[in-house]
C-alpha cells in the first residue's frame, strides 16, 4: 500500500480524482484515512504449498473479475494502476477487458507472478529496478506475436518497442523528513544522541526484534551510550514490553507514514529487513544494516539488500546467522567509525529515487491522456 498511496497523493496534487479497489486488508484502514474511496472485491493469496488452498484462491480470483468490472464500468476510470499484489489480478484483468489502458507497477527487484502474467498486455510496466535481459526479453508481449523469423526490420522495432514497455523509476515512497532536528525533537532524542532504529513491517520480524532486545539490553554491549527506537510490530510487541529494557530504549507497536518518516530523518543507523523500505532508507540516507527475510518469493529481499551492499550504504546479515552477539558487534563497530558511517550515508542518500511517485503519477497521466 505504501507505493500505492504515494502515487495517489501525486496524482491527486495535480488534480486527478482517485479511488482504491481493495480486498480488506491493510486498506481498510490506510486508504479511508488517506481520504480516498475504498471499493472492495474477495481474493486471496495463491498458496504455494497447499493445493486446495490455491484452487480456492483461483476460483476467487475468477469470481473477482466480474465485481471488479462492475465497479470499473462505474467508476468510468480515465487509467487503472495495477500494485503488483494478488488483488490487482482481477481488477487489470476487468480494465483490460473494458479497454481501460493500465499501468502496472512493481516493487521488488524482480516480476511478481500477477505482474508476470500481465505484463504483456499492459501500457507500461514502472519497475523499482531495471530487469535482467533475459527476463524483460522473456515477458515482452511483442515475442509472442512475432516468431523468431520475423523480418529483421519487424524485430528492430520489435526491440524498440520491448524497451519502450518498461520504466525504472523506483519504488514510489511518501516524501521523506528533511527536518532532521525537528523529526529528533518530536521523537524526543537530543540533537548529540546516537539513534539507532529498529523496525520489521507492520507484523515485526522476530529474529531482528529478539536480537536486537537482548543485544541492547545491556548498553556496555556497545561501548557508547544511544538511543534505541524499536518498531516492533503488533505480532511481538507485548512480548518485548514485558521485558526489562534499559532507559533509552523506546520500544513501540507501531508509527504512522509521518512519524515513521521523522523515525528515519532521525536515525543515524538502522536495522531492518530488506523489503521496499530499502527506497525509504535510501531518500533518508541512512546507513543500515540488513537482515533479508529468507523466505521471500524469488529471494527479492537477499537482491535488495546486496544492491544496497554494493554501493557501499549496509551492511548484510544472513537471517540465519544473526544474533544478538553479532548484531551487538556490527552496531559498535559502524558507530566507532564515524567516517565510515557518513560514507555509508552519502551512498544511501546516493541511491534514493525520491521523485518515483511523481513518475509513476505522470504515466498514468500519459496513457489516460492517449
Amino acid at each position: 500500500m505504501v507505493p500505492a498511496l504515494a502515487v495517489a497523493a501525486a496524482l491527486r496534487a495535480d488534480g486527478a480524482e482517485v479511488a482504491f479497489i481493495g480486498a480488506g486488508r491493510a486498506e481498510a484502514t490506510l486508504v479511508p484515512a488517506a481520504g480516498y474511496e475504498l471499493h472492495a472485491i474477495s481474493v486471496e493469496g495463491l498458496s504455494r504449498s497447499n493445493p486446495l488452498r490455491a484452487l480456492r484462491a483461483l476460483l476467487r480470483a475468477a469470481l473477482a473479475v466480474p465485481r471488479a468490472r462492475a465497479l470499473l464500468a462505474r467508476l468510468r476510470p480515465d487509467a487503472v494502476m495495477g500494485g503488483g499484489g494478488y488483488v490487482a489480478g482481477p481488477v487489470v484483468l476487468a480494465a483490460l477487458s473494458l479497454r481501460i489502458p493500465v499501468v502496472l507497477t512493481e516493487a521488488d527487484s524482480r516480476l511478481g507472478l500477477t505482474n508476470r502474467m500481465l505484463a504483456p498486455f499492459v501500457r507500461r510496466v514502472c519497475l523499482a529496478f531495471p530487469l535482467s535481459a533475459g527476463e524483460a526479453d522473456e515477458r515482452a508481449p511483442q515475442r509472442r506475436r512475432l516468431g523468431s523469423r520475423a523480418p529483421r526490420r519487424w524485430r528492430s522495432r520489435r526491440r524498440e518497442r520491448r524497451a519502450g514497455s518498461y520504466r525504472v523509476t523506483g519504488r514510489p515512497i511518501p516524501a521523506p523528513s528533511r527536518d532532521p532536528l525537528g523529526a529528533r525533537e518530536r521523537l524526543g532524542i537530543g540533537a548529540d544522541e546516537t539513534c539507532v532504529l529498529v523496525f520489521g513491517g507492520s507484523l515485526g520480524a522476530r529474529t531482528i526484534n529478539r536480537a536486537a532486545a537482548e543485544a541492547f539490553a545491556g548498553r556496555s554491549s556497545i561501548g557508547s551510550a544511544f538511543r534505541v527506537l524499536h518498531i516492533a510490530g503488533s505480532r511481538e510487541y507485548a512480548e518485548l514490553a514485558a521485558r526489562e529494557l534499559p532507559g533509552g530504549y523506546d520500544l513501540r507497536e507501531y508509527l504512522d507514514e509521518e512519524d515513521f518518516a521523522d523515525a528515519l530523518a532521525a536515525a543515524d543507523l538502522a536495522i531492518s529487513r530488506a523489503g521496499g523500505s530499502v527506497f525509504e532508507i535510501a531518500a533518508h540516507g541512512v546507513p543500515a544494516i540488513l537482515v533479508p527475510y529468507p523466505h521471500a518469493a524469488a529471494g527479492h529481499q537477499t537482491t535488495n539488500a546486496r544492491w544496497m551492499a554494493d554501493a557501499g550504504a549496509a551492511v548484510v546479515i544472513a537471517d540465519g546467522e544473526l544474533t544478538a552477539a553479532r548484531l551487538a558487534r556490527a552496531v559498535a563497530e559502524l558507530l566507532a567509525d564515524r567516517t565510515g558511517l557518513a560514507m555509508m550515508a552519502a551512498a544511501s542518500r546516493g541511491l534514493a529515487r525520491p521523485d518515483a511517485a511523481r513518475e509513476v503519477a505522470r504515466e498514468l497521466e500519459e496513457v489516460a491522456r492517449r
